[in-house]
């Protein structure tokens, strides 16, 4: 019987210890690898908030880097600077009018074509029509294109013109003329409010 309790004791601290073993498993070994995780993502963190710290030091430096960037912008002039849509289409016109004149063309037409908005800009396109020879041409693209506010062409198109048939000969004499047709592009700063 001595026998007999003294087995049934180590049988209970058998048990006990087993008890205590699963009951470590259960929870201190969990609680243990969530810690050591929680850990590694407190350093992470720490790590991005630094990253982040050292962002929000620069960005007052960053700002007013973007502000002197559009300071040039604007003291450059690419950007039409009329109130409206319309009034800068018309000074358009009438620039192109001009230019178009000076170099020893004939203007045809302009037209304003329907605006275009794109994020903060205007697109401001008018189409021209005019005669000119191909000097005339090249003077009247590089005027357009070297011109503040910034005006670009786009689908030019040059034929040359029919020439006239001479009375004696009966025979077409050439023409140096051409028929000429672009898209001229601004652009224009929405307005705000």
């Amino acid at each position: 019987m001595r026998q007999n309790k003294a087995m049934q004791r180590w049988l209970a601290v058998g048990l006990l210890v087993v008890f205590i073993a699963l009951l470590a498993a259960l929870t201190v070994i969990p609680a243990t690898s969530k810690l050591i995780e929680l850990n590694g993502e407190e350093d992470t963190l720490a790590l991005k908030l630094k990253k982040y710290e050292r962002i929000l030091s620069r960005k007052e430096a960053v700002t007013e880097g973007v502000e002197a960037v559009n300071e040039q912008i604007q003291e450059q002039g690419y950007f039409n600077s009329q109130q409206t849509e319309a009034l800068a289409s018309a000074e358009m016109q009438e620039f192109i009018k001009k230019t178009i004149v000076d170099a020893g063309g004939k203007l045809s037409s302009t037209q304003a074509l329907p605006v275009k908005n794109k994020d903060n800009f205007s697109l401001l396109t008018v189409s021209v029509r005019m005669t000119g020879n191909i000097e005339v041409l090249r003077s009247v693209l590089y005027q357009l294109e070297t011109s503040t506010p910034l005006i670009m062409i786009n689908q030019l198109d040059i034929r040359p013109m029919r020439g006239v048939r001479n009375r004696i000969t009966r025979q077409i004499d050439p023409s140096n003329e051409l028929n000429i047709n672009f898209q001229a592009v601004s652009f224009m700063r929405k307005q705000t409010g």
